[in-house]
């Protein structure tokens, strides 16, 4: 597995990726499997929002494959310049279990780091997800009830978790 910076020629394995990831379930922002045209128009905003700096996104490989991606967002106000938010973590659902997912949290954190960061946070869905921020430094800050809908249309919890950084 490699770790990258992501490009344009990531655009359809992060189409693929993403769409996979929301049919086995991820709650990252649709209710239904996106369609591919609207799963490009979503990745090419966040490269064209990595391009102005306002992002950064990740991607881990297995070969020529994504398998995995996670997103940094600093927050753009001045008195949010220590902290950003991790995003849209995905790995793909054949290839979990394999450490990937830590392997793109410790990029972005790296990178949160790089560029002064100090203060992180996330929410996340997913129980297997909320276990893995724990037992890699997270602190859970606690759940928010009816936050997001569902594929049925329930609004389901979300769970917020921070850390801070250490310098490396």
């Amino acid at each position: 597995m490699t770790l990258a910076t992501a490009s344009h020629d990531d655009l359809d394995g992060l189409v693929t990726l993403l769409r996979a990831c929301v049919a086995d379930g991820a709650s990252v922002g649709w209710v239904a499997t996106p369609s591919p045209a609207d799963a490009r128009a979503f990745w090419r905003g966040c490269l064209a929002e990595q391009g102005a700096g306002r992002r950064r996104v990740v991607v881990a490989r297995d070969g020529d494959r994504v398998v995995g991606t996670g997103q940094l967002i600093p927050a753009p106000l001045p008195n949010g310049r220590h902290r950003a938010e991790i995003a849209k973590l995905l790995v793909a659902p054949q290839a979990r279990r394999r450490g990937i997912a830590r392997a793109v949290m410790t990029a972005l954190e790296d990178a949160a780091r790089d560029d002064g960061r100090r203060l992180l946070i996330l929410d996340t869905a997913s129980a297997a997800a909320a276990r893995l921020y724990e037992v890699t430094g997270w602190t859970r800050l606690g759940d928010v009830p009816g936050y997001a809908l569902d594929t049925r249309g329930v609004a389901e919890p979300t769970t917020i978790f921070f850390k801070q950084l250490r310098d490396a």
